[in-house]
């Protein structure tokens, strides 16, 4: 089993907390605005592969809110894995509630540029929740909601299954990697908006998981 929970007094909240708040000096300053600029319009001449283009919205469709709030509310019916479907539930809604309100304090814009790719509906869902921020949620980029939400659920599966498949439950973190990819081949995000919402991501989900007991999961199934 691994040892990844943690709770807000130990050594991975202070880095991660550390490494969030150094990602949103740099969003807020634009310092790096230019390179992922040109990172970004060369992502725009790769597009054009049908088959890597309907991968890529496909990868990043899962990631989406009201894709991972039914799995989670599968794992809730199930008796073995309620535990785990309500820390994934909560954790999306605290998620989905923080990302919108960061998104409307940092006020980071989206890349535009327009989509020359395969002809997909690729659109910006609004799937980032906050009041009286004038919808800024749902255009600003900063933190990734997708990245946030997929690094949720690598960091709770692959806890949940270490104990089972201490070799191969560390292969989940291919998803998050993958959503984080689609995310800026598709043109909805820069990369520091990925990297920012990934880490917002354990960090939540360290806290949460630690704080719902998680652990408890392995005691149950020993009985």
């Amino acid at each position: 089993m691994q040892n990844i929970l943690f709770g807000i007094r130990s050594r991975s909240f202070f880095l991660l907390l550390t490494a969030f708040l150094i990602c949103t000096i740099i969003a807020l300053s634009e310092n790096t605005f230019e390179f992922e600029k040109e990172l970004m319009e060369y992502v725009q001449s790769s597009s054009g592969n049908t088959t890597l283009d309907l991968g890529m919205w496909l990868i990043t469709e899962s990631g989406n809110v009201f894709v991972m709030l039914p799995f989670s509310a599968m794992l809730l019916i199930i008796r073995r894995t309620r535990r785990i479907g309500m820390t994934l539930l909560i954790l999306i809604v605290i998620s989905t509630i923080l990302t919108g309100y960061i998104k409307c304090g940092v006020d980071r814009d989206r890349p535009f540029l327009t989509w020359e790719g395969t002809n997909i509906p690729i659109e910006i869902e609004p799937d980032s929740f906050s009041l009286f921020c004038d919808g800024k949620s749902w255009t600003a980029g900063f933190p990734s909601g997708h990245a946030a939400r997929a690094a949720m659920f690598a960091f709770v599966l692959s806890y949940v299954l270490s104990d089972r498949f201490p070799r191969w439950c560390n292969l989940i973190w291919l998803y998050p990697i993958m959503i984080s990819f689609s995310r800026v081949y598709v043109l909805q995000h820069y990369p520091l908006d990925v990297i920012g919402g990934t880490i917002l991501g354990i960090f939540l989900a360290g806290i949460v998981s630690n704080k719902l007991k998680l652990h408890q999961i392995f005691d149950s199934s020993k009985t």
